[in-house]
């Protein structure tokens, strides 16, 4: 029988966080059916313009772009799209060890309309005031939560969880790239990204994180990126134990950790690290990096994002001969500094749409999040179907399992991601 979430099943379910397209909850309630579940729920902007729905998921160049993935463009509706671009796309990329599609699973109106009620007061006011929960969908997102252990007997330790939005992991060097941005072969776009949110006072401190760090395959740099991400946790380092957070931001970014901060998460985790006083925290990163490590996770995101070898200067080519468009980059250069791009547009179709369909899946992985979640092993247990990492400096080895969180919306494969930076 086909499960739909009624205005009744909304209590069950509290606000976990949200981003820019989605809100998070996790469930609370007794349902066999969805303990150890998240669910991700469409947003839309908050403004008097009603959404027209389309029949389709995909324009016809999207379906173009696609045609190889008959599920995907025969799919009527975008959140239904999304998960499939990640089943068919991302997953096969990534890993299926490393990825969760999910599934999707019937709400009515009345659900959705107690959620955005029940949840109003726990969300960030400027993200109250940007977007609402999008009472036209007839459908959300279910997923394994993976702040837990989802399998094991009833005994089974505490957990805790680190999630992390890694960012891009490398620095492009595109023959593509233009005099005005070759900046962009030497600053990480994070970087960039960190100085213009200083100046705009969106944040207090630059953080010290570079991605480069966490993606070098040092695991002493990778060490060192945790500490940074630690230090400015903004909205890309989030702790939680048990499912529930504790250290990081719910929907928007968190403030610097100062002592006052450091000082409760070390307390906390006191029941977790068997390190002596003061040192629970030092070592949480350092049981991070090793895992890092050993799990290969981020060499496999670090392959796809590359597949970006065009930059966006590239890519933008391909797109607009994909469009039949007339170049708009071109036709503001001069015939000398267009000659640049010839190669791109005396490409085939099917080449065109090759380094578009590239692009735009590099871009999913350097905006995903990764998650890891870690248990200690006790004494004497027996094996474990999840990988195990020893802590030297604490004597304790610990389960963990790696996540990547792909689910970027499908709606951004489209022309508003082929804007040059």
């Amino acid at each position: 029988m086909e499960v739909i979430l009624r205005e009744n099943d909304a209590a069950d379910w509290v606000y976990r966080g949200e981003g820019a397209a989605n809100l998070v909850l996790s469930y609370i309630g007794s349902s066999p059916l969805f303990i150890g579940k998240v669910m991700r729920i469409r947003k839309a902007p908050r403004s008097d313009v009603v959404t027209v729905r389309s029949p389709s998921a995909l324009t016809a160049h999207e379906r173009l772009l696609w045609k190889d993935v008959d599920e995907l463009i025969s799919s009527s509706d975008k959140e239904i799209a999304g998960r499939l671009f990640v089943q068919h796309v991302m997953k096969p990329l990534l890993g299926s060890k490393f990825v969760d599609a999910g599934m999707h699973v019937l709400v009515s109106t009345e659900f959705l309309e107690s959620v955005e009620k029940d949840i109003i007061c726990q969300r960030p006011p400027w993200r109250v005031d940007n977007a609402q929960v999008d009472t036209q969908c007839d459908s959300v997102l279910l997923m394994s939560d993976h702040s837990v252990f989802s399998h094991g007997n009833l005994e089974c330790s505490s957990c805790i969880s680190i999630e992390i939005k890694p960012k891009c992991g490398f620095l492009p060097n595109s023959r593509f790239i233009s005099k005005e941005t070759t900046i962009k072969r030497r600053i990480t776009r994070f970087e960039m990204h960190q100085a213009l949110k200083l100046h705009e006072e969106e944040i207090s401190l630059q953080s010290e994180y570079n991605p480069l760090d966490l993606f070098s395959g040092s695991k002493e740099r990778i060490h060192k990126a945790i500490k940074d991400l630690f230090t400015t946790p903004q909205n890309n380092f989030r702790v939680f134990f048990d499912g529930s957070i504790i250290f990081g931001g719910l929907g928007g970014g968190a403030e610097d950790t100062n002592f006052g901060i450091a000082k409760a998460f070390e307390d906390v985790l006191k029941s977790f690290i068997q390190a002596n006083d003061g040192l629970c925290t030092e070592s949480l990163l350092t049981l991070v990096a090793e895992a890092l490590t050993k799990s290969g996770v981020l060499n496999q995101l670090l392959e796809v994002q590359k597949l970006d070898n065009v930059d966006i200067e590239g890519a933008i080519h391909a797109y607009y001969d994909i469009t039949s468009q007339q170049c708009m980059v071109c036709r503001e250069l001069g015939e000398e500094q267009a000659k640049k791009y010839t190669s791109l547009h005396s490409a085939s179709l099917n080449e065109s749409l090759r380094v578009v369909r590239d692009y735009l899946i590099a871009a999913t992985a350097k905006d995903c999040s990764l998650m890891m979640c870690f248990r200690p092993r006790k004494d004497g247990g027996s094996g474990s179907e999840h990988n195990t990492v020893y802590l030297e400096s604490t004597k304790q080895t610990f389960d963990f399992k790696a996540d990547n969180s792909s689910h970027e919306p499908f709606g951004s494969v489209s022309v508003g991601r082929l804007v040059p930076a």
